[in-house]
């Protein structure tokens, strides 16, 4: 917040929001809310997500302080990856978020629309 009481979107913000509510990182969390997960599982569960970015969204979500990796002693040892207090504290305001866009994706759609439609009568 500024002197004003006004909120102000600095580039530490920027970049938190970035990584945290990006494409992936939000179906990761969506996943790890209703239990801890392997890779493998993350990975059948968000099948769009390759290898690579999946690796790339964890790693910034730990780093975040959002999940955290845990070390499981089985053989072969496996990686279990489970969401932090920190990251529970996120699921309010994506809720709000998705209901948002929920409330107003027909405007939404609208808008999208009549931006393509004068588009395309512009070429």
């Amino acid at each position: 917040m500024d002197t004003d009481g006004e909120l102000r979107i600095d580039a530490p913000h920027r970049e938190l929001l970035d990584q945290v509510l990006d494409k992936w990182s939000l179906g990761v969390l969506n996943e790890l809310c209703e239990r801890p997960c392997r890779f493998n599982e993350l990975r059948r569960a968000i099948p769009a997500v390759t290898q690579k970015s999946l690796t790339a969204t964890l790693r910034r979500l730990e780093r975040n302080g959002v999940i955290e990796r845990e070390v499981v002693s089985t053989r072969p040892v496996a990686i279990r990856y489970r969401i932090t207090p920190l990251g529970k504290t996120l699921r309010q305001p994506v809720d709000v978020l998705l209901a948002w866009a929920s409330e107003h994706m027909p405007a939404v759609e609208r808008a999208r629309d009549a931006f393509d439609t004068r588009e395309e009568t512009s070429l």
